[in-house]
């Protein structure tokens, strides 16, 4: 599926600021489920942009606004071609070989950025007990998806609920928050058994959804890749609990929501500013 994604981020400051240094990380990626065919970022004032890869092999445009303004803009837009569904790998381990394979000592170190303690995602066995006891004897990639569906079954979707800040403690005391703060509970949960997971920031597209509007407004998305020995990389929405299909589009991933903050920068001058954020997704032919 063909969709086009618009994505503008907006500052308005109360009086003029200066020395701005940003950092975007807002370019789809392409591998074995999407690729992208164009992306443009544009920003005003009209600044040069120096790109490179991170650490997590994410796609980074920084640049620099020196001069006095009033407002900074920044908007990507973005053409990614999706397949139907994420490729059928089969499972080709059997439970005893896929434990071995997650307590080996190679297999930790191949994979320790996504095993250890990060700020939003630390190990926490009380917090994930409820979670990963019961059902052992099954597959790691059907325990993981009854973890998925469990977030989703047992937690509330509310916006108002949480904030950029809530720890996973917080989350789970609430049993509410949005997308960021299931995908930090899933990942957790993940870590505590020893399979490392990774946060994963996009978009999904519902606009076809939500009374046949294809252009309807929409915000930005987080959910989970967790490794499953003898398959890979594969993904789980706690916030949705469906298969992450045609409607998702990958833009990065790393530890948490800090390794992959799609705006970030600082400046010199008033504290005093408004943030506007206006995303849009829809299918074209």
């Amino acid at each position: 599926m063909k969709l086009e994604i618009t994505h503008l981020t907006r500052y308005h400051y109360a009086t003029p600021t200066s020395e701005s240094v940003n950092e975007i990380r807002l370019t789809p990626s392409s591998n074995h489920r999407q690729s992208c065919y164009q992306h443009t970022v544009t920003v005003e004032p009209s600044v040069s942009l120096f790109s490179y890869d991170d650490f997590f092999g994410n796609r980074v445009h920084s640049f620099s606004v020196g001069d006095p303004h009033h407002e900074l803009m920044i908007k990507t837009t973005s053409i990614v071609v999706t397949d139907e569904l994420e490729p059928e790998r089969k499972q080709i381990l059997s439970l005893k070989e896929q434990l071995e394979m997650l307590h080996s000592e190679r297999f930790i170190n191949q994979h320790a950025e996504y095993l250890m303690d990060s700020k939003y995602t630390y190990i926490d066995p009380e917090l994930a007990k409820p979670f990963v006891n019961g059902e052992i004897e099954v597959s790691i990639e059907k325990k993981l998806k009854m973890i998925s569906e469990a977030i989703f079954t047992n937690y509330e979707y509310n916006p108002y609920a949480t904030h950029v800040k809530t720890t996973i403690a917080e989350i789970v005391h609430l049993q509410q928050g949005v997308c960021q703060d299931f995908a930090h509970l899933m990942i957790a949960i993940c870590k505590n058994m020893q399979v490392p997971a990774r946060y994963v920031s996009g978009y999904h597209f519902v606009g076809d959804l939500q009374g046949g509007h294809a252009d309807y407004e929409q915000a930005s998305h987080a959910w989970v890749e967790a490794f499953v020995p003898g398959i890979g990389w594969v993904g789980y929405d706690p916030t949705n609990n469906g298969d992450i299909n045609w409607r998702y589009v990958k833009l990065c991933h790393g530890r948490d929501y800090e390794d992959i903050v799609p705006v970030k920068g600082i400046y010199r001058g008033t504290d005093q500013q408004r943030l506007e954020v206006i995303v849009n997704v829809k299918q074209v032919e």
